[in-house]
């Protein structure tokens, strides 16, 4: 059963925090994924052997059985490959031919009414930094947590930076960001996590409103299990 998500908040209650998930969460698909297959396209990859290990790593993130620094591995390799302003470019067209068509009018609206309640606003995101901030930005929001990739002198390496944001690491890099502010999960009234994927239950459990969003059957079962607001922003 598809449930409305409540964004009533007391004038005097403390601010409340709004984390939203951004792959077949806030966009209908998902960016990681789908930059290989545009790089594939650019011809910046090869087809065959890139695509094959895509789809391979894909499905083990829907079977909840990624191994993240082999893909991590993977997925930056390309990154260490071309100079900052030349991805920096390519980004610019994988915005407008690939992203901007699965960003939704109901996210966006989503991200608007917590915005206009006053909530810190936050993606938090296993994909990369690199591919992913623009994103976030698009949106209207300011801050994002993302698997950071490595850079030294103004290149990507290829390697990671600090701890996924993957699992039971986006834990780690939500508890570490609040810290960094003098926070706490504790200090908010509410705490909402948006999130389609049964991977961000560590996070779900902890905050205060987890919404399953356009959920996989696993977390779709968790949702139902224990009364959490299930909605979709598809269009």
């Amino acid at each position: 059963m598809k449930q409305d998500v409540d964004l009533k908040q007391n004038l005097d209650s403390k601010q409340n925090l709004a984390l939203f998930d951004l792959d077949n969460t806030l966009l209908a698909g998902d960016s990681d994924y789908n930059w290989g297959l545009f790089l594939i396209n650019e011809g910046l990859l090869d087809g065959k052997t890139h695509q094959a290990r895509n789809d391979q790593f894909y499905q083990d993130y829907k079977n909840g059985n990624l191994d993240i620094y082999q893909f991590l591995e993977f997925q930056l390799k390309p990154l260490s490959e071309h100079p900052k302003k030349f991805l920096d470019a390519l980004h610019l067209k994988y915005m407008e031919r690939v992203i901007r068509p699965m960003m939704t009018q109901k996210a966006q609206e989503l991200v608007d009414a917590h915005k206009a309640a006053g909530d810190l606003c936050v993606v938090i995101t296993a994909t990369n930094s690199f591919v992913t901030k623009p994103i976030a930005t698009a949106y209207g929001i300011e801050h994002l947590i993302g698997t950071d990739p490595e850079m030294i002198d103004g290149q990507y390496t290829g390697g990671v930076q600090g701890v996924p944001s993957f699992q039971e690491g986006k834990v780690t890099r939500i508890n570490d960001w609040l810290k960094a502010r003098g926070q706490q999960l504790g200090d908010f009234s509410k705490s909402y996590f948006y999130s389609d994927s049964h991977n961000d239950l560590p996070l779900m459990k902890l905050v205060t409103n987890p919404v399953a969003v356009d959920a996989d059957p696993t977390l779709t079962a968790y949702a139902i299990s224990h009364e959490w607001p299930q909605i979709s922003l598809r269009t």
